[in-house]
């Protein structure tokens, strides 16, 4: 057997491990929110939040879980084409700022309690830095404006190394974690894939990136809609669309989101490329939708698109497009908060309050303080 046939069979077996929520611990949960010190339904999304993260978890999600964000680090080859403000030498210096702890992320991720991998999954310079997890599998893909970005083998090897990434972290016994990434010119090619995909048209889908102008961003979009004219990848075949306009941080953060599904972990979302990312994850497996907690919205043109596409909310919207995994640590804080609430807040019957919705179902939410 080939180690692509291989590859392709261990994928398969992972989108197939992914199951539905827990019903039982998200009917626990919405009968512990409903007895809860507060008029129903008064939290509003945030008790949503709590039910899910219930459904997922199997019960009650804990409070003070070790959390984690992947930043998964890689160049695209498609910068050729001169569609970034910022040469493709920043990825690799990008990625020294975040083993120096100096990037936005680092800040927030101290502030927040999050741990920060960095993860080297395809930097044109080889970043043989400690603290870089060294997940390689070329440097940086080809432009894809002039051939596939990588072949299907080099895909699959990116899926797969970010479906370990998440097996790594529930053997370290992290119960959350968020995507992050870093790559000049990932939003050209995210927004590729997001036009492959969803079959939007490049106008509405490309934005500026790290801060295009108008004349640049006119010329961006004619490289995707004449990228996609050139491979014509198949919308139902998303190993065929990462693979002829993708990225491998992007196929990387599709396997970190496959593997977190696959074992139960929530996996909260970044902005406009991890959420394409979460678009691939979900034409492979619609069961990963259960387990996606959209941070934040993104001010790239395409992300709004993209989450009325996917029916998803985000719970943030700060004007952020910095990527990097920034709006998903944020987005960390409201996990703690519901467990926090789910679980710390007194019933009407453990504080001796009058509840106005005379009621009996609070008899399975004793003891869960």
């Amino acid at each position: 057997m080939s180690d692509e046939k291989k590859m392709e069979q261990e994928l398969q077996a992972v989108i197939e491990a992914v199951k539905p929520l827990d019903q039982k611990a998200m009917e626990k949960a919405r009968r512990r929110m409903d007895v809860l010190t507060k008029p129903q339904g008064s939290l509003g999304r945030m008790e949503d939040l709590a039910i899910q993260l219930a459904g997922i978890n199997g019960d009650f999600f804990p409070c003070d879980t070790k959390k984690r964000v992947v930043v998964m680090a890689a160049d695209h080859g498609v910068t050729e084409e001169g569609i970034s403000a910022y040469p493709s030498e920043v990825t690799a210096q990008m990625v020294a700022n975040f083993t120096g702890g100096g990037a936005a992320i680092n800040v927030l991720g101290r502030q927040n309690d999050v741990e920060v991998i960095v993860a080297d999954i395809g930097v044109k310079v080889d970043t043989d830095l400690p603290g870089v997890k060294r997940v390689r599998v070329k440097a940086g893909t080809d432009n894809f404006r002039r051939g596939p970005a990588m072949s299907r083998s080099e895909t699959l090897q990116a899926i797969t190394a970010g479906i370990e990434c998440a097996d790594e972290a529930e053997k370290d016994g992290v119960k959350a974690l968020a995507t992050g990434e870093m790559g000049i010119g990932n939003t050209t090619a995210s927004s590729a894939v997001m036009a492959a995909l969803t079959g939007y048209e490049a106008s509405l889908v490309v934005g500026r990136g790290t801060g295009l102008d108008d004349e640049k961003l006119r010329y961006k979009q004619e490289v995707v809609t004449k990228s996609l004219e050139l491979h014509q990848p198949e919308f139902s075949d998303p190993l065929e669309v990462l693979s002829k306009v993708g990225g491998l941080e992007i196929a990387a953060l599709t396997g970190l989101i496959l593997g977190a599904a696959q074992r139960r972990i929530p996996i909260v979302v970044d902005g406009f490329i991890s959420s394409t990312a979460a678009l691939a994850a979900v034409k492979f497996c619609p069961n990963a939708w259960h387990y996606l907690l959209p941070s934040h919205l993104s001010a790239e043109s395409g992300h709004a698109l993209l989450m009325d596409y996917l029916n998803l909310k985000p719970y943030i919207n700060m004007g952020m497009r910095l990527g990097e995994g920034t709006g998903a640590v944020l987005g960390m804080n409201l996990l703690e908060a519901a467990a926090r609430v789910t679980l710390e807040m007194a019933t009407f019957e453990d504080a001796n309050v009058s509840n106005k919705e005379e009621n009996s179902v609070g008899s399975d939410s004793k003891g869960a303080q």
